[in-house]
């Protein structure tokens, strides 16, 4: 992630307002001598300046960027690059057009179609900015004239590393639940798992993980609203689980691409849900810390949380493909997905990823590993990028809040199949 000044215009350049040089004009009107200026130089951001026209004008500003590639990741065999989060600063009423020029070579280039960017001034509420993707030129752009001094645009609204800290050192504080760092990452960012509730015999042991591609950050905040509802004493559904389970809980598998701004891999360029066969401290500490946990305390349910470039639906992906499918656990994965949509109607089960031909998986895969491993329920849930079609937010698209909703919802549906995991 880098932040550059434009490549056409000298900051340091004088310009007078009835006779006064730079400084006293620009003081006079409360502006600032950088001028319109892009910034990602922060945890989780990502971006390129490619150049910014008249940035020290009161005119329309042409910025032109491109997204900065993770490391190159041997198992997908490219340099992935999707997620974009920046800054800019000195813009209040000055009408940006924001041209990402290399939207094209991303990779999901299809995603971009129907997507919207999000900003923010608060950095808390995000609201989308429409958007026009130009698919022959590989341009994604927009137009907009923020109403402060500094915007924030990013892909989705960031779940950053500082605010995975925060979660984490706030939940420890509830008396239910037990923080532990399995680990470190090879960036020396701590690897946590949040315990909530007493591992007692007979419990079944419910796995929630997020974050394995660090670019998702709607599935982090789908697991900060399961954690508040499920520590809520007040709570009917989240008592009665935790008479019946315990939950082991990974926020964030990811640290060191979050902090990066990755959009898919670690610091070493590994896809971590390419890692769960066979993980290693050099290249997947992660995955190898993670999983050697499970083989300790065992696993009667894995969600694993994402996000999807493309489709506009919430949906899950399920394990048919491993050899340990049966009827047992197919009737386990239709019931879990009928309660869900039960529990939310940001949930359906008609629109996903075909399915999968019968032992056709990919044990390198976080959810097939672990459904195999165990012979136990393990799905992924996919979240989109832009919006649920079936329930359109002009204004947000899918967000932070709905993707909080929907982690709380969950705990219906894990009550209503608890009883059978076993």
């Amino acid at each position: 992630m880098t932040a550059n000044a434009s490549t056409d215009v000298q900051v340091a350049a004088k310009w007078s307002v009835d006779g006064a040089e730079d400084g006293a004009a620009r003081t006079r009107r409360g502006r600032s001598p950088v001028g319109v200026f892009v910034n990602s130089n922060y945890d989780s951001g990502n971006i390129d300046v490619v150049n910014i026209s008249n940035p020290l004008d009161h005119i329309t500003h042409d910025v032109e960027l491109q997204i900065h590639p993770d490391p190159y990741c041997a198992s997908d065999r490219k340099e992935h690059f999707q997620w974009f989060y920046f800054r800019v600063s000195n813009t209040a009423n000055e009408t940006l057009n924001v041209r990402i020029t290399n939207a094209g070579k991303a990779s999901y280039p299809e995603a971009w179609t129907g997507y919207n960017v999000c900003a923010s001034y608060d950095k808390k509420r995000w609201f989308r900015v429409p958007t026009h993707y130009d698919a022959e030129a590989g341009v994604l752009s927009w137009t907009h004239t923020p109403e402060h001094g500094a915007v924030f645009y990013a892909y989705f609204a960031p779940y950053s590393y500082e605010q995975h800290q925060a979660l984490v050192a706030e939940m420890q504080c509830h008396e239910l639940v037990t923080l532990e760092m399995l680990g470190e990452t090879l960036d020396g960012h701590d690897i946590d798992l949040l315990r909530v509730g007493t591992d007692d015999e007979g419990k079944r042991r419910i796995w929630v993980i997020g974050r394995q591609h660090p670019g998702e950050s709607m599935a982090e905040y789908f697991i900060e609203g399961l954690l508040h509802r499920l520590v809520d004493r007040d709570d009917a559904t989240s008592r009665a689980l935790l008479q019946q389970c315990v939950f082991y809980v990974v926020p964030c598998m990811n640290p060191d691409g979050v902090f990066r701004g990755h959009l898919r891999t670690n610091a070493a360029g590994a896809n971590l849900n390419r890692e769960w066969a066979d993980p290693s401290l050099e290249s997947s500490p992660e995955v190898f810390h993670v999983r050697n946990e499970m083989d300790e305390v065992g696993v009667d349910l894995l969600l694993d949380v994402h996000g999807d470039e493309e489709l506009p639906y919430a949906f899950f992906v399920d394990n048919r493909g491993v050899p340990t499918w049966d009827e047992r656990l197919k009737k386990l994965n239709d019931d879990f997905s009928a309660a869900f949509c039960r529990a939310t109607p940001d949930f359906q089960s008609e629109h996903g990823y075909p399915p999968a031909v019968p032992n056709s998986a990919n044990l390198s895969i976080c959810t097939k590993q672990v459904g195999h491993r165990f012979g136990c329920l393990a799905v992924t849930l996919e979240q989109p990028f832009k919006d649920n079609t079936n329930l359109p937010d002009p204004e947000q698209g899918w967000s932070p809040e709905r993707s909080r909703r929907l982690g709380a919802a969950m705990l219906q549906a894990i009550l209503e199949v608890a009883p059978n995991l076993r």
